[in-house]
């Protein structure tokens, strides 16, 4: 995709001045983005430096702005000398937010690329860069106007002339208070209504607005002595015998000067707060409260870990990435290492490369990969120079992880997708483990993909970035093949280069496959949801005192409740998608709107009893395994077993403890997961993806069973891999249970050329939604219409280059409605150099007004990674 100005940097001007090249006295105005996404605000506006404020405003600062009526939060995206507006029509910062601007110049032009590239507003782009706890939490005010309109008086005396006692009274508790939220205005005077409201319109009172972070640093109350050993103990003397525990926690402090937190001080001495306030105001102890980080993992101990051995495969791809980063050139890696061929240890060595040049390292994984495991190597290695930034974590946790990272108190981040947006300085290696998942992509606005965004934030700062996986992208992959031979900075910036370990660590074997046949499973009178095959070998691991890791890519008991008698399905009366039966709570629920609804007793079409439940979901697979293997020990791990905090780590450790025979569960199982006694893998339905209507539902179903293949006999026992399918013949299966990466990519590509999809061009899917199909359908084919008028016009731009551009559509979405909105979409494909963000970016200006009126929405994702 073409993008005006090629990189990011130079598209916000002057934001990159160093502050340290532009004397703080002479930086008069900031331009700030504010916080409201529309197409009027998309741009800076000025606002004048306050002198008090001059040392605390930088680039990548959040403050406070006056934006109308209300007080905005915004981001300062430059600094200037100079105004093109008069200064007397500018108003003030009236507050900074944070003491350490949140983001750097280098990432507030990074926000920038990504309003271009993926067609969303500045302060969508900038607004995603920080964690929940930083976004804005407005807070409305009403207090006494500074000066009464018309009659010059302070205070509003003026309009208090012929105020009624009522208002006279309001108006002195709001002065007494200074400022009054409505709430308490509203509970104070509960039946002031019309007074509160006369008093707002004549101005005798304002409503005001402030902006404040949604969370604070944590403040810990911590106890040290005030006055030397030798005086504590002559206090201690000098107290009356009755002051028993005064005594007692001066000696205390005479022994160990430490400062140590009230609350562990009470407990430890077994003492009341009484007691330590006493001393306190004496002057003998001093009580301070202090700012503490909240540690996820402050109850946990990490053994630090040296570096492992290399094989030699490890040590060629090792020595290229070192060489980069010793050059400090730009340059991105797409490492092709099979499961179990030690990619980790790969990382963690080029990490520590990294930070002996005193450049800092982002490692990202997939939210579902980022097990305690992973998080215990990395800790393991680095200790305290880790952050670790995920979803599991409380709001609070993420604050001050991201706060540390400011603080430079940490050198490396691992996380998911956001973490690509940790404000480091210096970077120097972006690593991205099981590149092909396709968590990686964002499906909300801004809808970036993290690949795309660390290869950008690496050429700003020249720093190298490694794709990893066993299964990459043929997007990935692709761009390893048009890369030329000479070894150019040129050639780097364009092209991946392929890094290959395709042997195990100590040269373990891969684990033996097995496809089985469902379909002959049936013929030979087996119903069970376990074939034959995968049967005796679960009862093999049982004898043997082995694991066993089973996948179902689906939740809940059934797929889909259906009538016996009249074949109606129930189906989500707001989503056009069939309801899932969950067992437990015996309640219907749609995935989609989250719609929950009582297990029906009788069919709601024909009143008959024969409801039956179809499909298998991992309630179901449970309850069978119970059933099959009396004493059989599973843990179960799905959306449904994993919502609570510290769930996922808790169900994974009992299965390291061999607290468990089975781990059951979705495609939260199939990665990440190192296990010694793990020698049986089973796929229970390997068809789930394979039919969908996806162009990548055969990249995804050899993806998903190479890496959950991957998880058995890692390890000294040898592994087997059970794969149960009704289409044992397709090529994404057959290759899968050969480990055969390279002939699944020949097959595939050669599909995908045919049919002209990625990675032989670039999809843009254009989604809109309303409540009523008859506008819907025009203003999908308006904006269809739209699109290939500005193509005719780009087109003759572009005489003479290899280019293409083609809408198909509108056409109604494979699921055509949720919450009550239909859905219709356009699929746009392109290649070569076609500026689509810009026509994409004009072409939904035009409906700005249909979406202000009439609700139309309209969602525009850049290489989409779910089409449905």
């Amino acid at each position: 995709m073409r993008h005006n100005g090629g990189s990011a940097a130079g598209l916000y001007e002057g934001s990159l001045l160093p502050e340290e090249t532009k004397a703080k006295e002479l930086i008069r105005y900031a331009q700030v983005i504010v916080d409201v996404p529309a197409k009027q605000t998309n741009r800076p506006f000025d606002y004048i430096v306050p002198s008090e404020l001059r040392e605390w405003v930088s680039v990548g600062s959040r403050v406070g702005v006056p934006f109308g009526p209300r007080t905005l939060q915004g981001f300062v995206v430059g600094l200037s000398e100079q105004s093109a507006m008069s200064a007397s029509r500018l108003k003030p910062i009236e507050q900074v937010l944070d003491l350490m601007p949140p983001l750097n110049p280098e990432l507030v032009q990074l926000a920038r690329w990504m309003s271009h590239t993926y067609i969303c507003h500045d302060i969508t782009a900038l607004q995603a860069m920080i964690p929940g706890a930083l976004k804005a939490k407005y807070e409305k005010w009403i207090t006494v106007a500074d000066t009464a309109a018309g009659g010059g008086s302070p205070g509003g005396q003026t309009y208090l002339l012929d105020a009624s006692p009522e208002e006279e009274e309001i108006v002195a508790f709001v002065r007494q208070k200074g400022n009054v939220t409505t709430e308490t205005m509203l509970s104070r005077f509960p039946n002031a209504g019309p007074h509160l409201k006369r008093l707002l319109e004549r101005g005798t009172l304002a409503e005001v607005q402030t902006v404040k972070d949604r969370l604070n640093a944590k403040k810990v109350l911590y106890v040290e002595p005030a006055v030397s050993r030798e005086e504590l103990l002559a206090h201690s003397e000098k107290l009356p015998s009755g002051s028993k525990r005064q005594k007692e926690l001066l000696r205390f402090f005479a022994d160990s000067s430490e400062p140590l937190a009230l609350a562990e001080l009470t407990e430890k001495l077994g003492m009341s707060p009484g007691t330590v306030k006493g001393l306190a105001d004496k002057g003998w102890l001093t009580v301070e409260a202090r700012e503490v980080f909240r540690d996820p993992y402050a109850d946990r101990q990490f053994a630090r870990t040296e570096p492992l051995p290399l094989t030699e495969q490890q040590a060629v791809v090792l020595k290229e990435i070192a060489d980069t980063l010793d050059r400090r050139a730009h340059r991105v890696f797409l490492l092709h290492g099979v499961t179990g061929s030690g990619k980790t240890e790969v990382y963690l060595q080029a990490i520590q490369r990294c930070l002996d040049q005193g450049r800092e390292a982002i490692v990202l994984v997939p939210e579902i990969s980022l097990t305690p495991q992973m998080v215990e190597r990395f800790k393991g290695r680095f200790g305290e120079a880790v952050a670790v930034m995920h979803s599991r974590l409380s709001n609070g946790e993420r604050y001050d992880e991201w706060r540390k990272i400011g603080l430079k108190k940490v050198k490396v981040v691992i996380g998911a997708r956001s973490a690509i947006f940790a404000p480091f300085s210096s970077l120097g290696l972006v690593i991205i483990d099981e590149e092909h998942e396709s968590s990686y992509k964002q499906e909300e606005s801004p809808k970036y993909h993290a690949r795309d965004v660390a290869v950008e934030r690496a050429k700003q700062h020249g720093a190298a970035v490694v794709l990893g996986s066993a299964t990459p992208s043929l997007e990935s992959f692709a761009k390893t093949a048009k890369q030329p031979a000479i070894e150019s900075e040129e050639a780097a910036d364009s092209a991946y280069k392929l890094l290959t370990m395709s042997e195990r660590v100590e040269g373990r074997p891969l684990p033996a496959v097995h496809v089985v046949d469902l379909r002959e499973e049936l013929k030979a009178g087996n119903r069970s949801m376990f074939s034959r095959g995968l049967h005796e070998a679960i009862e093999q691991r049982l004898e043997r005192g082995e694991q066993t890791v089973l996948l179902l890519n689906r939740r809940g008991y059934s797929t889909f409740v259906m009538c016996r008698s009249c074949g109606y399905v129930v189906q989500c009366p707001h989503c056009d998608i069939s309801l899932t039966y969950h067992q437990v709570s015996r309640t219907m629920r749609c995935h989609y709107c989250g719609l929950s609804e009582p297990e029906p007793k009788k069919c709601p079409s024909c009143e008959s009893e024969h409801i039956r439940y179809f499909g298998t979901g991992t309630q179901r697979v449970e309850e069978e395994l119970g059933r099959l293997f009396p004493g059989i020990r599973v843990i179960r791990m799905d959306v449904d077993t994993t919502s609570e905090k510290g769930a996922h780590e808790k169900l994974l450790g009992r299965f390291r403890n061999r607290q468990a025979d089975v781990l059951l569960g979705t495609q939260m199982v199939a990665k990440g997961l190192d296990f010694p006694l793990v020698t049986l893998v089973g796929v229970i339905a390997a068809d789930t993806v394979l039919h969908l209507p996806d162009f990548r539902a055969a990249e995804k179903t050899f993806q998903l069973l190479t890496q959950v293949a991957g998880r058995a006999g890692r390890h000294q026992l040898p592994g087997e891999v059970f794969i149960q399918t009704y289409t044992p013949e397709h090529y994404s299966i057959v290759t899968a249970s050969g480990h055969d990466y390279e002939s699944f990519l020949d097959s595939e590509l050669e599909l995908r050329r045919l049919r002209g999809y990625p990675p032989y061009c670039e999809l843009v899917l254009v989604t809109l939604s309303h409540e009523q199909v008859p506008l819907l359908v025009r203003a999908g084919e308006s904006f269809a219409a739209r699109l290939k008028q500005l193509w005719e016009r780009e087109r003759l731009s572009l005489s003479g280059e290899d280019a293409y551009f083609e809408v198909y559509g509108p056409v109604a979405s494979p699921i055509p409605r949720i919450k009550d909105r239909y859905r219709f979409q356009c699929m746009i494909k392109y290649r070569g150099n076609v500026d689509v963000s810009a026509m994409l970016a004009e072409t939904s200006a035009a409906f700005d007004e249909t979406v202000r009126n009439d609700k139309l929405l309209i969602s525009i994702d850049v290489n989409p990674q779910v089409l449905m």
